[in-house]
């Protein structure tokens, strides 16, 4: 059974992989954040039901800017946060059965930031920008690419362009076009998170897994304190049989972030495998702390402690 990564927020980005469950509806969880790690409270969250099927919900964020959603339909859905003020930002997550599906921390900049950032883009490009984001939500992809290639032919300094044009091409299963768009993207941002995840996923997708091992753990090494990029290194490698090194990823994934339940759930099987029983045990009550209603993985760990402490 294949683990699916924690994708980084981004303007339009991949659906993770997920693993199959038993129950019926899911629960969607997350933040929205400002740049400096803060709550943004009172944003909206709206969220779609990819693939054909026109199902939305919305809600708002709390003080904390967290939100929950019950009694959610599996699948890809895609995640816009937005809030007068600042710049509205989306990610595409797929909401697996059981607990809580844990929805990466949407970042939002404010309008000032943005400008300082890149400089104050024309009318012209804004507006492009906006109704090509539109056509991408809406599946119309071939207007919408035709949009992003006109902006990166008069302004080709735009990295989200390129991030966009990357998830496109993905789409289309256009592997060596996506590539070279997230290539583009890393080139003007070097580092850049939500780039380094796409072109990761590409990688995967198309049978690349030296190149998608070797992105992973640049991405883990340049960024220790990314939780998300340790992770997904510990996903690799447990994935791939590595279960002494996927140990080590999984608990720097929580010394960057202690509340991420699947590191302790993960941590916690391969643990039992290496015999360390007090610290498995430790990690998988961690795990069902966090997340006690996820029928599949709460399950397992129950009956794990409960033959591990006989």
């Amino acid at each position: 059974m294949r683990v699916a990564f924690i994708a980084a927020a981004l303007l339009v980005t991949f659906v993770s992989l997920t693993t199959p469950a038993e129950a019926q509806t899911g629960t969607a969880r997350g933040r929205v954040v400002n740049t400096h790690g803060n709550g943004v409270a009172e944003a909206t969250v709206r969220m779609e039901l990819q693939g054909g099927m026109t199902r939305t919900y919305e809600l708002t964020t709390n003080k904390n800017g967290e939100y929950i959603q019950v009694g959610l339909t599996p699948g890809a859905y895609r995640f816009i946060a937005s809030k007068a003020g600042y710049q509205t930002r989306l990610v595409d997550h797929r909401v697996t059965v059981g607990g809580a599906t844990r929805v990466p921390e949407i970042t939002l900049k404010t309008t000032e930031e943005v400008a300082k950032e890149r400089g104050e883009p024309t009318a012209e490009v804004r507006e492009k920008f906006t109704r090509a984001v539109e056509l991408t939500n809406s599946g119309r992809l071939d207007e919408a690419e035709a949009l992003f290639e006109e902006i990166v032919e008069a302004t080709p300094d735009i990295p989200e362009a390129y991030l966009n044009l990357g998830h496109i091409h993905a789409q289309r299963e256009d592997w060596s076009s996506a590539e070279a768009s997230y290539l583009k993207a890393l080139e003007l941002r070097p580092g850049d998170r939500d780039a380094t995840t796409g072109l990761t996923l590409v990688y995967m997708e198309s049978g690349q897994e030296q190149k998608a091992e070797e992105l992973v753990n640049r991405a883990a090494g340049e960024d220790p304190e990314d939780a998300n990029a340790q992770f997904n290194r510990g996903v690799f490698l447990m994935n791939n049989g590595d279960s002494v090194a996927a140990i080590s990823a999984f608990e720097a994934a929580l010394a960057a972030d202690s509340t991420l339940a699947e590191a302790h759930y993960h941590l916690g099987t391969l643990l039992v495998g290496q015999g360390q029983v007090p610290e498995a045990i430790q990690h998988l009550k961690a795990y069902l702390s966090m997340e006690p209603d996820n029928e599949q993985w709460a399950a397992t760990a129950t009956g794990l402690i409960e033959a591990l402490e006989k």
